[in-house]
C-alpha cells in the first residue's frame, strides 16, 4: 500500500465503522429503554446497558481517531491528478521481436541471424 494513500483508506474505513457503531448505539439504547420500561432492574436491561456503553466507547474512540486523522491530513499539500494529455498513437519499432518476419526492416550488414528482407 502506498504511504500517501494509507490515511485516505484509514479515514474511509473509520467512517464506515463509525456508522456501524452509531447504529449499534441506537439499537442498544432503544433495547435498554424498552427492557428498562417493561422489566426494570432485570438482567436483560443491564446487559443492554453494558452493550450500550461498549458501543458508545467504540463510537467515541473512532470519532477521536477521525478527528486526529483529519487534523494531521489537513496540513499536507493537496495532491491533484496529472493533467490529461492528448491521446497520440504510439508506433512500435520495426525491429521489435513481436512483429512478423515479413514486416521487419532489413538489418544492416551481413549476418546469419538476420531476417529476410521485403522488396
Amino acid at each position: 500500500m502506498s504511504t500517501h494513500l494509507a490515511p485516505l483508506r484509514a479515514v474511509r474505513e473509520l467512517r464506515r465503522i463509525r456508522s456501524f457503531y452509531a447504529a449499534g448505539v441506537l439499537l442498544w439504547a432503544s433495547a435498554a429503554a424498552w427492557s428498562g420500561w417493561t422489566h426494570p432492574g432485570s438482567r436483560q436491561m443491564w446487559v443492554c446497558l453494558l452493550l450500550l456503553s461498549v458501543f458508545t466507547g467504540l463510537l467515541a474512540t473512532t470519532s477521536v481517531w477521525l478527528f486526529r486523522l483529519r487534523a494531521t491530513w489537513s496540513h499536507r499539500p493537496a495532491r491533484h491528478a496529472a493533467p490529461r494529455r492528448a491521446i497520440t498513437p504510439h508506433h512500435a519499432d520495426a525491429r521489435t521481436p513481436f512483429l512478423p518476419q515479413r514486416l521487419r526492416l532489413p538489418a544492416s550488414g551481413p549476418g546469419p541471424l538476420r531476417g529476410p528482407t521485403v522488396s
